[in-house]
Formats: C-alpha cells, structure tokens, sequence
C-alpha cells in the first residue's frame, strides 16, 4: 500500500472528525481507514492521532502533518488536473467556501446553474461568514465579497458590489430624510452584525475621507435578510448589501439614502490560492461564474 493513499485516509479522518463518519462519507469500512492510519504512523514513527472511546485529537506530529498532507495532495491533484487539461472529462469535487449571505440571495444561483452545466463536478459548499484559511483549512475556492487586501491570494472579480443606506417610506415621513451619515447616529438604525464593522457604518465624507459613524436600534442580528425585513416594517435605518436590497428599491418598498456618502470599491471575488497548477475543474468554475455575473447582473 503506498504512501498517498494512507495519507488520503489521515486526512479524510481528520476532515471528518472520526474513523465512522469518514467511512461512510468515502465508502470505505472502518477497519480499513484504521489500518491505513495506523499504517502511516508506524511508518513515520510518531502518533498522530489520539484516540478515546468517544472522540479523538491531533496531536502536535498528527497537526503539522496534516497541513502539510494536505498541500502535498493537493499539488498531487493539481498537477494530474494540468495534465489532463487539454481533455473534455472534467470531472470531480470543489471545496469552497462561501458566505450565507451569497448563498441565501438570489445571486447564489450561480452554483445550483453550473451544477446543472456540469453533472460530473460535485461543489462542496460551506457556508460560513468568516474568512477561512483557504490552504489550511483545505478549500479549493472561496466567494468573498470584500475589498480584497491579501496579496498571497489569487483573485478573480467577478461582479462590483456596495451597500445601500436605506429606509422605508413611513420611517423617512416621520422622521425625515437624513442628509448627512452623521445623522444616523441620532436615528434608529437595523444592525446587521454579520457586517465586519457590525454598529460602525463605513462612509467617506465630501472629500472622498472614510467617514465611521456609531449606530445603534432596537435590533442587532446576525443576518442582512432578517434585517431587510425590519427595515421594511419601518423600525429604523438599514445598511444592506446591494443584492438583498435592489429589489426593494426598485419597487419603492425601500427608500435609498445617503447614495453619494457610500464607498462603492468594493467587488464580489472568487479567491483561490496561489498555488502553480490551478486545477482544470477550478478554472471552469471561475470562468462560470465570471461570465454568469456579466450576463446576470448590472455593473
């Protein structure tokens, strides 16, 4: 039994959290993944895994062996994707890692149509509003919708993205229509604190300054849909993103404020890692949803 494949087995254990819920994810008995592990760490010499009757660990070998595991077998990947590229059998599973936020708006169906486009590609999709460790942590894409900042990262812009100050029709009657992003500091305000600055709401100022203004109101939840539904009862001030918000807009359920205060460098990006071979299958994927975003949404 070769190497590659004990460490396939340490790893899928691992990702798992256990000998059973990686067996039944990959197909394989128990005994085998165990067998494999145990393999492995007589052939380095050192345990990496600490076992109990209810759960087991890393240990400090089984940690460092496992980052390293894992970039080995994804340059392994890589590498059989490159060779393989100039071929029409795309075929395998996307890690990525992507907002709820994406998920659960419209744009998300971005991921449902390529699946339909390509049956023979599985997307493994965790949602998750934290900014992941795309190498460490083992995924093969990440959606973020940011301004992109880390220069080890490869990054693909796929759409431009901003926040909409907005109100409902009977908040801006009773209390007017706020000129200035200072003002909202003495107006109810919906935070939404899935947002990084969650109660100090990013403005620039008529210079083009960043501007930060403290906010606060009778609701501080973890969701931008959820807040959108407050704002649209009138119950304060919303800072939500573009794609949750337009529609409402639109129809004059939501009233935009503030349009000319509001960064607007922001994008919506597909992040991978700056690795040498860029699988075929990812590179599908990114060029998908590059041309999905440029036929489905304004810039």
């Amino acid at each position: 039994m070769d190497t590659l494949t004990r460490m396939r087995a340490f790893i899928d254990v691992v990702e798992a959290e256990g000998f059973s819920a990686a067996a039944r994810k990959i197909g394989r008995s128990k005994a085998l993944l165990s067998k494999y592990v145990r393999e492995l760490e007589d052939e380095l010499g050192a345990l990496l895994l600490n076992r109990t009757t209810r759960q087991f660990s890393l240990t400090e070998a089984g940690h460092t062996y496992y980052q390293r595991a894992s970039e080995i077998l994804r340059e392994v990947e890589s590498l059989q994707e490159a060779v393989r590229e100039s071929s029409s059998d795309i075929k395998g599973r996307i890690k990525i890692s992507a907002p709820r936020t994406f998920a659960d708006a419209e744009i998300g169906q971005c991921l449902i149509d390529f699946c339909a486009e390509q049956p023979d590609i599985v997307l493994d999709v965790r949602l998750d509003d934290r900014f992941v460790d795309l190498v460490e942590e083992g995924f093969d894409l990440a959606i973020r919708i940011t301004r992109m900042q880390d220069s080890s990262l490869i990054a693909k812009r796929l759409a431009p993205f901003h926040v909409i100050a907005c109100g409902s029709p009977d908040l801006i009657e009773r209390l007017g229509r706020p000129e200035r992003p200072e003002l909202l500091a003495s107006l109810p305000c919906l935070v939404d604190t899935n947002n990084r600055s969650r109660n100090t709401w990013q403005f620039l100022n008529e210079d083009g300054a960043p501007l930060s203004v403290q906010v606060s109101g009778p609701i501080e939840i973890n969701s931008p849909h959820s807040t959108r539904r407050a704002a649209l009862a009138g119950l304060g001030f919303a800072l939500l993103p573009d794609f949750v918000a337009q529609a409402d807009i639109n129809s004059g359920r939501l009233v935009g404020v503030l349009e000319q205060f509001i960064p607007r460098d922001a994008g919506i990006h597909a992040v991978y890692p700056h690795r040498r071979y860029l699988p075929a299958k990812v590179r599908v994927l990114v060029d998908y949803l590059a041309k999905w975003f440029k036929d489905n949404r304004r810039s």
